[in-house]
């Protein structure tokens, strides 16, 4: 078994080779961040890997995230080092299904409506509603996306659902976001019943003890989590806006609400501030199972080819321009 050192060299040789590009989402693991080309969000990273020259894009993530840059990039060809590395709110959510069992769902005319994932499919909902626009969050397979009208990130959403015309929006998968959204905008949201498990387990008792563990340190939220958690937060924000809050706020101390992957680019880019996880627990072990064995693996037998086939890729490619050309 090669040292670490070992095994970063031959990716680094590797990767000269095959004239290829390292994106790291910001969840992975501290060695595969520090050998990544550029870390970030994942449609930040797709869109940064579809306007560099290269012919290989390792995208060190989950599969939802490769395939945003297969249909960004179409002609270049997409690694996905882990091919079993997948996003379980991403997989809660199908496009069709066989069943179909309609419930009342109280308090309609306040709450957003939720649909239980495995009782229906995106098509299913978008008979009952079909004149309502889908909002897709980019945490979706690329199927969901081209049956979507317009795609939504966790920072844009409500701008995204301001700029449609019609005053109601079905959003698809994450419910925490979707009223997040809906507190949001005067607009009605239908919702999905995903969630993120990492984000969707803190609880309003998780914050009380992180406050008296550390007062006076500001809290930082991913929207993904429940909206009591998102109503006691100081800023709630995306990850690439926890990264600039922390690096502007004259704050000594955070404490950190989403993935604790993020930790380690915070610590970098702000030396001699304090960061502390909401939650020890706030893991996804579907992040940390790219390794640097994995990703040399793949660039040395070109193997876990992600492929967005051009009748999925163009419409879902149009959900995502249309997100773009408003952002």
């Amino acid at each position: 078994m090669p040292l670490s050192q070992d095994l970063r060299e031959e990716i680094l040789k590797q990767k000269r080779e095959k004239r290829a590009i390292i994106l790291s989402h910001n969840y992975q693991r501290e060695e595969v961040q520090d050998i990544a080309d550029f870390v970030g969000d994942s449609l930040e990273l797709s869109r940064t890997a579809a306007a560099i020259d290269c012919e290989v894009i390792v995208f060190c993530g989950v599969n939802f995230m490769a395939e945003s840059a297969s249909i960004l990039s179409p002609k270049k060809t997409v690694l996905l080092p882990e091919l079993d590395a997948n996003c379980p709110m991403a997989d809660m959510i199908e496009v069709s299904s066989t069943r179909k069992v309609w419930k009342t769902f109280p308090g309609y005319e306040t709450q957003p409506v939720f649909v239980f994932p495995h009782e229906f499919s995106l098509r299913d909902i978008k008979g009952k509603y079909p004149d309502v626009p889908v909002v897709a969050y980019v945490n979706t397979t690329a199927d969901v996306k081209a049956e979507s009208d317009i795609c939504c990130t966790s920072a844009n959403v409500v701008k995204v659902i301001e700029s449609l015309p019609d005053e109601r929006v079905i959003c698809v998968p994450d419910r925490n976001l979707s009223m997040w959204a809906q507190k949001n905008t005067e607009k009605k949201v239908i919702a999905w019943d995903g969630f993120c498990h990492v984000h969707d387990r803190v609880t309003k008792e998780d914050v009380a003890k992180a406050r008296r563990d550390h007062p006076g340190a500001p809290l930082m939220a991913h929207p993904e989590c429940r909206p009591e958690v998102l109503e006691l937060a100081d800023h709630v924000t995306s990850t690439s806006g926890m990264l600039r809050f922390a690096h502007a706020s004259p704050a000594q101390e955070f404490i950190v609400g989403t993935e604790m992957g993020l930790m380690h680019r915070l610590k970098k880019e702000n030396p001699g501030k304090a960061f502390y996880p909401l939650r020890k627990d706030m893991i996804c072990p579907n992040m940390k199972k790219t390794t640097l064995k994995s990703v040399l693996s793949a660039l040395n037998e070109m193997r876990n080819v992600i492929k967005v086939s051009e009748e999925v890729r163009i419409p879902a490619k149009r959900a995502l321009d249309r997100m773009l050309a408003i952002s």
